[in-house]
């Protein structure tokens, strides 16, 4: 960031305890600047010839022409050129191998009087939370897919002239980068419901991330920890099959799930409030309701960016996304898996239940 002028008093303060022996810590101290401002301008006027007793009656246009001609004269401001923050986004988001780093020494490279390094990280910074509160957390194309069930459910009616029985809970999925968008109905949140929405998920974007986030459902986490937490067997079984990592939001920190809730409110307002006024008499007749719904959301142009989810879908996360499995499984092949699975926890405990039990015998 360019250095601001100082005030002509201070300049001329500057020369005047100069002139009586004062180092220039002590200067820097009594006038309240630095140490190499008071340097610089020591510099500039030893160069210029000039003496304080000179200077004394001079007007702040002499005073700052001759001690600093470099600098800006009153009312004028030296800009830097701007960077491109929308493609400094961009290729954040493309490549993860992308750094500020590297896109600054690319800025310095076209503009060599342009910002240093900190300043270049702290426009962007601030460029990044005046967007859209969405936007505020970096995320790269195709790394994660956050999913959760929504709040609010969907009454299903066992019969034209009967009570609402069931509910049909709301599934929902939000890739991180694109903001794309899946939902669907299931009729529980339970374990096989959650395996087979996961999977229609997949089938939907066409491709699979590297990451998914789920929140701390008990039906994929079955141990909420900030380090280590427990994933469900046939959860990871499915993780497995799929190529993908799971990583569940970390309780108490808003952020981690800050996307999927932003996608879940979305859903609610634009598919159940859509669908409030409809009686629906099974779940297919919900998830065929839904997919209409679900194309108006993702065409639905942003409001404070160009473009739309299903156009950064498109072109940021599609491209990006690992191929679906030739083999998609199921719900209860992941599980029988998951069952055959061995336990090296229970095994350590029942190799501790036999010796307990030899020594008993003896």
């Amino acid at each position: 960031m360019p250095q601001e002028r100082l005030p002509m008093r201070k300049i001329k303060e500057v020369l005047r305890l100069h002139s009586l022996g004062l180092s220039q810590r002590q200067i820097a101290a009594s006038c309240a600047v630095g140490q190499a401002t008071v340097s610089d301008y020591l510099k500039t006027a030893e160069a210029a010839g000039l003496k304080w007793p000179d200077i004394a009656e001079w007007s702040e246009d002499q005073v700052i022409q001759a001690v600093a001609p470099s600098r800006e004269k009153p009312g004028q401001r030296n800009q830097s050129p701007e960077p491109d923050y929308g493609d400094i986004r961009h290729e954040l988001q493309t490549n993860k191998h992308v750094t500020l780093q590297l896109l600054w020494e690319e800025y310095r490279e076209k503009n060599p009087d342009g910002y240093r390094y900190s300043r270049f990280c702290d426009l962007y910074r601030g460029w990044l939370r005046r967007q859209e509160v969405v936007l505020r957390q970096e995320h790269r194309a195709g790394e994660k897919l956050f999913v959760d069930y929504a709040g609010d459910t969907i009454p299903i009616y066992p019969g034209a002239a009967g009570d609402a029985t069931t509910a049909a809970a709301i599934f929902v999925a939000v890739l991180g980068a694109s903001n794309y968008t899946y939902s669907e109905a299931t009729g529980t949140q339970g374990l096989a419901d959650w395996i087979g929405a996961h999977m229609r998920a997949f089938e939907f974007l066409g491709g699979v991330p590297e990451i998914v986030v789920p929140d701390n459902l008990k039906s994929g986490v079955v141990k909420a920890c900030r380090y280590e937490p427990g994933i469900n067997r046939t959860y990871e079984e499915m993780a497995a099959h799929y190529g993908v990592a799971v990583v569940p939001a970390r309780r108490r920190k808003p952020r981690d799930k800050a996307k999927v809730e932003a996608g879940v409110l979305v859903v609610e307002r634009w598919i159940l409030a859509a669908l409030r006024k409809r009686k629906f008499f099974g779940l297919a007749e919900v998830n065929q309701a839904i997919p209409e719904l679900l194309v108006r959301l993702n065409d639905r142009p942003f409001r404070k960016r160009d473009g739309s989810r299903r156009s950064l879908f498109e072109s940021l996360d599609k491209p990006a996304l690992r191929a679906l499995p030739a083999e998609p499984g199921s719900p209860r092949t992941f599980s029988a898996a998951a069952s055959g699975l061995s336990s090296p926890g229970r095994e350590a405990s029942k190799g501790r239940s036999r010796s307990l039990s030899t020594k008993r015998r003896r």
